[in-house]
């Protein structure tokens, strides 16, 4: 079975694989990573949102195979490291306006959050409300009011 090597959550990992498994059963099922949660399997509920060298992505629809030696995978797991702290400000925005009803999409959710934020930085802006009708994450709970204004509290403190 082939070999794939990659950096996950700020640790280089290897991993066997068929090169056409889907990462988000690599990440679930053979390292053990739950945060990306299982939705559709379609790229179409981004319950799996996680971040493929600062971007969002979906693993539910890339290969094992896409993902090269040096690219970073961050999954909820590994969000706060990227700022130090035992929880990110996104997390904490989340848990201080109790956004999350049943919580299965809320790690996607935080996911595509701080993406959106830093992609507007990014683009010179703070985030908008067009930004955020850019987020396609479907909540089944429907928390979509407390998820918009978590994003702003938590890009405040990003």
């Amino acid at each position: 079975m082939p070999q794939h090597t990659f950096m996950l959550n700020g640790t280089r990992v290897t991993v066997e694989a068929e090169d056409e498994e889907r990462l988000l059963w690599v990440l679930r099922d053979r390292l053990g990573v739950t945060g990306p949660k299982y939705g559709c399997g379609l790229d179409v509920c981004k319950a799996c949102t996680s971040h493929i060298n600062g971007k969002a992505f979906n693993p539910c629809s890339v290969p094992v195979s896409k993902i090269e030696a040096d690219d970073e995978v961050t999954t909820i797991e590994g969000l706060p490291a990227t700022v130090g702290k035992d929880l990110h400000p996104m997390q904490e925005a989340w848990l201080d306006l109790d956004v999350a009803q049943c919580g299965y999409c809320q790690p996607g959710q935080i996911m595509a959050a701080v993406a959106k934020v830093r992609q507007a930085r990014a683009a010179g802006h703070d985030v908008t409300d067009a930004d955020l009708d850019e987020i396609r994450n479907i909540c089944r709970c429907g928390t979509y009011a407390r998820i918009r204004e978590a994003i702003v509290v938590g890009a405040k403190n990003m």
